[in-house]
């Protein structure tokens, strides 16, 4: 590991503990050359999962994108920003354990809308607005009163 300070390739590790639940190993080094230290983190190195869009384009996925389409969704709402990384960790997970290396983005949004309706109704009815690319007022009403028939059929 390179020393980011004077470019000397040898260190050694002081500490090693484990972060995000496991996901990802931080250690502290101090170079052997130098002698400052830094903090370097380790993870599993995953394939890329590529995502075939609306319009059969392909590109890799990328959580942050992700994020910030669940973030507009949640704008002003009381949702921590621990629960939309979780929604981000929980389908990166699951598409990272699934065998498929492509997966259409409309199995991402419909994978987004579960996690949200069960989270926040007015971030799901944004999210889906978006997503489902209402037209009119109509079709806008319809996913409202699906959403309303559902919440009655679990009371």
């Amino acid at each position: 590991m390179k020393c980011p300070f004077c470019s000397y390739e040898e260190s050694k590790v002081i500490d090693s503990r484990p972060t995000d639940e496991g996901e990802k190993i931080r250690r502290r080094r101090e170079c052997l050359r130098c002698n400052k230290r830094f903090t370097t983190y380790e993870m599993i190195e995953t394939l890329p999962i590529i995502v075939v869009k609306r319009d059969k384009n392909r590109q890799t996925f990328d959580r942050s994108k992700l994020l910030a389409g669940i973030d507009r969704a949640c704008y002003k709402r009381p949702i921590p920003a621990e629960d939309r990384e979780k929604i981000v960790n929980d389908i990166e997970q699951a598409l990272q354990s699934s065998l498929d290396r492509e997966v259409s983005s409309a199995r991402i949004g419909e994978m987004v809308m579960d996690r949200l309706r069960a989270l926040d109704e007015v971030a799901y009815v944004r999210f889906a607005s978006v997503y489902r690319q209402f037209r009119d007022i109509n079709t806008f009403m319809d996913e409202l009163n699906r959403l309303i028939r559902d919440k009655d059929n679990k009371s």
